[in-house]
């Protein structure tokens, strides 16, 4: 049986997220009082940050990007569309990765795993939740997915520079980034673009470490906290 304390994380979590969807769909808030989550995103919105931060790299056919966390392949589409990129696309739920699939059926610049990147090879449970899926959810709709190490990819791919890496992946990022830094994978990665989530263990000094050492290899070229942020490489 689930303890109280996880049945409350989770409820709150979820009540964050639903919010954030209003906020996102431009609808009016009915809540008396709007969730943290809610205030975070309207500087983002303000600034037209889907339309110009996410989207605005100096990029080009020749040039490499890895979109961590496919979900409909929306994103991707649209870098694909404006650069021509060659695309490594991770998208551990079946269901998503099949759309995906479908999405970009017959082209050759694009690359679709179905597995995510992290610091170990691992099975583990996805909580299924639209665009909030998470392994750090419980939910009685919950799938096996399979994590990757991101240093045996590369490796393995022989891959040694990433013009740009997009990654929301619902909590997973501490790890994967923590991996990266420690492997010196990161400093193959030109531009970080990363979603950072608050409801993992200790995410605040986690985020803050790993912002920490990124000012070693990278500099901050836009941060809306606990959005959207990305780090260039020095």
């Amino acid at each position: 049986m689930k303890s109280l304390g996880k049945i409350l994380r989770n409820i709150t979590t979820l009540l964050r997220r639903h919010t954030y969807k209003i906020e996102t769909n431009n609808a009016p808030l009915s809540f008396e009082q709007e969730s943290i989550q809610a205030i975070r995103v309207k500087p983002w919105f303000k600034d037209e940050g889907d339309k110009i931060h996410r989207l605005n790299y100096d990029l080009n056919a020749g040039s490499i990007v890895f979109d961590l966390g496919g979900y409909e392949g929306e994103w991707a589409s649209q870098i694909f569309c404006l650069y021509g990129v060659t695309l490594y696309i991770f998208e551990p739920y079946q269901v998503y990765y099949e759309n995906i699939q479908s999405k970009f059926l017959h082209n050759e610049k694009v690359r679709i795993y179905q597995y995510g990147l992290s610091k170990n090879n691992q099975t583990t449970q996805l909580a299924i939740a639209d665009n909030s899926s998470s392994i750090y959810l419980e939910s009685e709709n919950s799938v096996d997915i399979k994590l990757v190490s991101a240093n045996d990819f590369l490796c393995r791919h022989n891959i040694t520079l990433i013009d740009l890496m997009k990654i929301n992946i619902e909590g997973a990022e501490y790890d994967l980034l923590e991996h990266l830094i420690e492997t010196g994978d990161i400093l193959k990665i030109i531009n970080i673009q990363v979603q950072f989530h608050d409801f993992v263990p200790d995410a605040i000094n986690r985020m803050k470490a790993i912002q920490n050492d990124l000012t070693k290899t990278h500099e901050l070229t836009y941060q809306y906290e606990f959005v959207w942020e990305n780090w260039k490489l020095k």
